[in-house]
């Protein structure tokens, strides 16, 4: 981990990088987080996903706070899909089930707040 520095830059500068073949059409943009900015508690990341793209079904120990900037999509929660576009949020409580997908024609972007690597439950 780096030491704490202050940061100002466009998210478009920050190299996104692909998912695989777990989700196809995502990609993940580091935006702020503890490796390279050395961020005691959180971490932001900008997901952006294709038409037809989408994310891994899956879950984990910790919470996520999403905030979508842009294009139409869906999360599955709890077994539903909630529809989504620009300026909705979704709280993600910790060990629940989701996925997200884009539902449009064009890319669909989330922010997304996690914890930090170092305040995940291990």
């Amino acid at each position: 981990m780096t030491e704490a520095k202050g940061k100002v830059i466009h998210y478009s500068k920050v190299e996104g990088q692909s998912m695989g073949d777990v989700a196809p059409g995502a990609t993940i943009r580091w935006l702020i987080d503890d490796d390279h900015d050395g961020a005691p508690t959180y971490a932001l990341r900008m997901i952006e996903l294709a038409p037809g793209g989408h994310s891994p079904h899956h879950s984990h120990p910790y919470e996520h706070e999403n905030f979508v900037v842009e294009g139409e999509g869906q999360v599955l929660m709890d077994g539903v899909w909630h529809d989504l576009k620009a300026g909705d949020v979704v709280f993600m409580p910790p060990n629940a089930d989701h996925q997200y997908r884009n539902a449009g024609s064009t890319v669909f972007k989330f922010l997304c707040g996690i914890p930090v690597k170092k305040l995940l439950p291990k």
